[in-house]
Order: structure tokens, then C-alpha cells, then sequence
């Protein structure tokens, strides 16, 4: 088995690498058949040792541009990314397209100015307003699976619900704050308008809208 240096990627799922997620790009890096110059996050740097199934990303206190923000949102518990409600632009499109829990969907979220396009896995579609509650998940999961995706080109984000983890300041019900979404493949931070915080034995669930990145 090959020795990973004790380097592990940073849990951000982009498939850049070739591997539809960072634990299967660790398995392959062990036995061998990835480099670690394979991910596109490699730094040299070593970080803390963690199984497959422990991996997590690593986040530092600023964003991409060096800016603070004042939480994380991460998943809820046995989820793969925090939840991620949008609109398309045409929100006909979830009836039209019959979207569904268990659906992928393309597009891109331009409402907030984004310009990376997301596969998004639905939870829950809502015929009445088009709303889809989704997970982020890997590019290269879609590609694998490109005859089942369904198309919306564009899209808002309404909101992001998820646990949040305090770095600068708790979210607090009805006060615009900036955090940074779990796994953000930009890493940068997002505002938006706190409009839910329950404390849970697993952390303090919370829902954030009317999403903006700046």
C-alpha cells in the first residue's frame, strides 16, 4: 500500500481528480493509483490523519478573498452537504421536467452571481412554487449518470439549511450574517438573512435566506 505522506484532500467532492469523491480518490491514492498532485487542492502541506470515512474539509477563519464571515454551514446528521433550496428561473420547469426526490439537476446558480455550475440531488420538489430542496454532489457523479440529468440552466439560490459552526459570531435569528457553505467550491463566504436557529443535541440547526455573495 502506498504511503499517502499523511496528506489527505480537502473533502470538497469536485471530481477534478477523476474520483467521484475524496475518499475514493484516498483509497485509490493508497493503493497506488492516483498521485497526489491529482487534486487540484494539493499543497504539499500535511493535515491531521483521518480514515475514509472520517474525512471532513478543512477550513481556515477567512474565505478565498481573505474575508471573514461568521459561521460554517455544514450537513445535517447522515447528510452529504448542507441542504440548498433554490428556484430556477423558470419555475415551471420543476413540474415540466417532472423533477423529483432522487433527481439530478444542472445548473448554475446566476441569481447570486456564481459562476460555477452545480449537480444538485433533490430531496424535494414542490410543483406549487418549482422550489427544490437539494444536496450539492460531485460533477463527476453526473457525468456517470449524464441520460438521467435533468437541465435548468439557472437558477436562484434561496437558501442553505444546515449545523452551523461559530468562527466569528453565532447565527442569530434576523440578522444578515456571512458564512461560508460546507464543501464551497469557491470557498468563498455568502450572506444571507438567519430566519431559523434550533438548538439539537447535534449541533444548532439552522436555515439561512435571501442569499448573496459578497
Amino acid at each position: 500500500m502506498k504511503d499517502t505522506g499523511g496528506w489527505i484532500p480537502p473533502g470538497k467532492n469536485c471530481g477534478a481528480c477523476g474520483a467521484p469523491t475524496c475518499e475514493e480518490f484516498i483509497l485509490l491514492l493508497e493503493k497506488g493509483k492516483k498521485e497526489r498532485g491529482d487534486c487540484p487542492f494539493f499543497t504539499g502541506k500535511k493535515a491531521a490523519a483521518a480514515s475514509p470515512g472520517e474525512l471532513t474539509a478543512n477550513y481556515d477563519e477567512s474565505d478565498i478573498l481573505g474575508e471573514s464571515y461568521d459561521f460554517i454551514l455544514h450537513p445535517l446528521p447522515g447528510e452529504p452537504s448542507a441542504r440548498k433550496i433554490v428556484l430556477p428561473f423558470r419555475p415551471d420547469m420543476t413540474e415540466k421536467l417532472e423533477i423529483g426526490k432522487g433527481d439530478l439537476v444542472l445548473g448554475r446558480p446566476m441569481g447570486a452571481g456564481c459562476p460555477v455550475q452545480h449537480v444538485l440531488s433533490v430531496i424535494e420538489a414542490d410543483y406549487l412554487t418549482g422550489l427544490l430542496t437539494c444536496h450539492v454532489i460531485s460533477p463527476l457523479l453526473a457525468r456517470e449518470r449524464s441520460d438521467e440529468v435533468k437541465t435548468v440552466s439557472a437558477y436562484h439560490i434561496i437558501g442553505f439549511e444546515g449545523i452551523a459552526q461559530t468562527v466569528n459570531r453565532e447565527p442569530v435569528f434576523g440578522r444578515r450574517q456571512r458564512f461560508l457553505p460546507g464543501f464551497c467550491m469557491m470557498y468563498l463566504a455568502h450572506t444571507g438573512v438567519v430566519n431559523m436557529v434550533l438548538e439539537n443535541s447535534y449541533g444548532t440547526h439552522t436555515r439561512v435566506e435571501d442569499i448573496r455573495i459578497w
